[in-house]
């Protein structure tokens, strides 16, 4: 370790600034949300198996909701534009915007050119979670998924169902692309349900035990039209591991429900970031 500075304590005093104030974020009207979702019904209902992945599917202004079923268990994530697989989940630009976990009135953005709402949380069962006394919170934007590659740099192993690959075969089967077409599309997740923070001693990702029931669930209005994928991770409710054939694992639901007409009257799906792309030229 190199010698600290005379100076080592005031630089370590200095205060904090905000990277992204956002206090000109545009808001979601979140009452006229949750009264478009009372009177919403279902209108597709789909499972994610225990150590697999579903895709489904979203209108502009249908809401989705991830529910725990049988037992405490985490899920992963993918969001893509319906209509053009490049517009995808931001999760670095999420976090920079909301910071490290996501709860209620909070969004998921879209990558660069685009970067806009592609969801907003209505309703989250854990928002009581908070934050505790190790720094974990509920619905994280830290981790990247749990994937086969860093398996295979760290213990040599070939785990084909890890979320990473879960989703992969997901997304194939929802678009008709073929596994090494469709990879290059999944991306970074919101860890739904999954309780994680940082150390404080070392700055190391942690997971512990998630605070997830049956009954608990995460809704979402669909800000654009979206095809999602989420895998019901085969750490279970990743508190001991997060790639385990041996782990509990239970089976997570993807319900889509549709607004009654008019229900969400003045709402409209936001357009593209306005900035125009000059880049200085």
């Amino acid at each position: 370790m190199s010698t600290p500075p005379s100076d080592a304590e005031a630089r370590r005093a200095i205060a904090p600034v905000i990277c992204y104030p956002t206090e000109t974020l545009p808001r979601p009207d979140l009452s006229l949300y949750r009264a478009a979702l009372a009177g919403a019904r279902v209108v597709s209902e789909t499972l994610a198996p225990p150590r697999d992945a579903a895709s489904f599917r979203v209108e502009a202004g249908q809401f989705f909701r991830i529910s725990c079923t049988g037992g405490p268990q985490v899920g992963d994530l993918n969001l893509w534009n319906a209509h053009d697989l490049g517009e995808r989940f931001y999760s670095g630009k999420t976090r920079a915007l909301h910071g490290t976990h996501i709860t209620t009135g909070e969004r998921m953005w879209s990558s660069f050119p685009t970067l806009r709402p592609m969801a907003t949380v209505v309703e989250d069962s854990l928002d009581w979670y908070g934050i505790d006394a190790y720094g974990g919170s509920v619905h994280d934007v830290i981790g990247t998924r749990c994937d086969p590659y860093t398996g295979n740099l760290l213990s040599g192993s070939q785990y084909h169902h890890c979320c990473h690959s879960n989703l992969t075969r997901a997304l194939a089967d929802a678009t008709g692309l073929s596994l090494h077409e469709a990879e290059p599309h999944v991306h970074d997740v919101l860890n739904v349900f999954m309780c994680t923070g940082f150390t404080r001693d070392t700055g190391q990702y942690f997971m512990k035990a998630s605070p997830v029931r049956p009954g608990d669930a995460l809704t979402f209005l669909a800000e654009i039209d979206l095809l999602g994928a989420l895998s019901a991770c085969p750490g279970g409710d990743c508190g001991s591991e997060h790639s385990s054939d041996t782990a509990a694992c239970h089976p997570l639901k993807i319900e889509v429900l549709a607004p009654a007409p008019g229900a969400l009257e003045g709402w409209e799906s936001p357009p593209p970031n306005g900035y125009d792309r000059s880049h200085g030229r």
